[in-house]
């Protein structure tokens, strides 16, 4: 699949996925209404087809993944309150810290390799008031990510993701995963979607990546907490109008897009593995789990490498000094991967 302007091979991320003609067909012709009112038929439907495929009660239709995860963290804590999520989790290090300054929470990191938490680093990692002489924050929330993305794309066993709800629970803490791109970790693992998330609280499943929808998240779980994220997507200013249009872009996605996934899965292990057999980079190819490749490279050579294959036509993104991303999605094609394992041979 292309169905892409240019002549470039975009690998920055999956986000740059634009809707493909089938998906702005259906955009065009969705029956929309006021969903701040809530009465946008299209907007209901994306809401309780993801609800049905997670097996919770409720959902709630977002504008991204970054207010998604906001919002559920607002809804399941008190000011004041401590999250758990390891140290290179997507609500750690890319929203803006909106953990503290939305919700009032404080933060407790877990290491963990390729991104992911360990139960009994998870459970060393709660503090609660009791027993501390209130020296310590009440840890209200424990928060995963999968698929990891700073941590190669890797995915959670699914005895690791109940093992983590296990601790939460006997903790007197909610569970919440970001699952910006949980179709690659269900696809990946050939997992059911209810079974990967039944003992999470809340989940965010964003729309706007690997499934290709130009703009959307959605929050599920339980009733009470949906309708309490509701007030506070009014709050932080994601209440939209006729926003049935976008959902249907959703629905699209998740009637065509989600077994595809796959596709991406193995272009990304034919470019890791061609990429680490070069003698100038090497890639972690235990996480290439599915569709993201880091590349390392020289010390401090990561911004240069970027540059070089920039002048071959193909966009990556530099994480660090050492290390570049390459993010393969529905836009890209076989010939764009054997395109782009000539840009790094010719880089070296």
């Amino acid at each position: 699949m292309r169905d892409y302007p240019g002549d470039r091979v975009d690998l920055r991320s999956d986000t740059v996925t634009q809707p493909t003609p089938g998906m702005r067909e259906a955009m065009a012709k969705a029956i929309v209404g006021d969903d701040v009112l809530g009465d946008d038929p299209t907007v209901i439907e994306l809401q309780n087809r993801l609800a049905g495929m997670l097996g919770k009660e409720s959902a709630l239709f977002v504008p991204s993944g970054t207010m998604s995860n906001a919002i559920a963290i607002k809804a399941q804590t008190r000011p004041g309150d401590e999250i758990v999520t390891h140290r290179k989790s997507h609500i750690y290090l890319y929203e803006a810290g909106g953990y503290a300054a939305l919700a009032g929470c404080s933060i407790s990191l877990v290491d963990g390799e390729r991104g992911q938490m360990l139960p009994d680093d998870v459970q060393r990692a709660i503090r609660k008031v009791a027993g501390s002489d209130s020296h310590y924050p009440d840890c209200s929330l424990v928060c995963a990510e999968n698929t990891a993305n700073v941590g190669g794309g890797s995915i959670y066993d699914q005895e690791i993701l109940d093992s983590i709800c296990e601790v939460a629970v006997r903790n007197d803490c909610r569970a919440h995963l970001d699952g910006a791109r949980m179709f690659n970790a269900v696809v990946g693992s050939d997992s059911d979607p209810a079974r990967m998330v039944r003992d999470f609280d809340t989940i965010s499943v964003c729309l706007s990546k690997g499934l290709g929808a130009p703009v959307g998240s959605v929050l599920v779980g339980d009733s009470e907490t949906i309708a309490e994220s509701h007030r506070w997507r009014k709050m932080f200013g994601g209440g939209m109008r006729q926003s049935g249009m976008l959902a249907a872009g959703g629905l699209y996605a998740l009637e065509n897009n989600v077994s595809r996934l796959s596709e991406d899965h193995a272009r990304a292990r034919l470019l890791a593995e061609a990429v680490n057999d070069m003698d100038r980079y090497s890639v972690d190819l235990g996480a290439v789990q599915s569709n993201m490749v880091y590349v390392d490279c020289d010390e401090g050579g990561a911004r240069n490498l970027v540059e070089r294959l920039s002048e071959r036509g193909v966009d990556v993104l530099d994480l660090s000094e050492s290390t570049v991303r390459a993010v393969v999605h529905l836009h890209i094609t076989d010939e764009d991967i054997d395109g782009t394992i000539e840009a790094f041979e010719d880089s070296q």
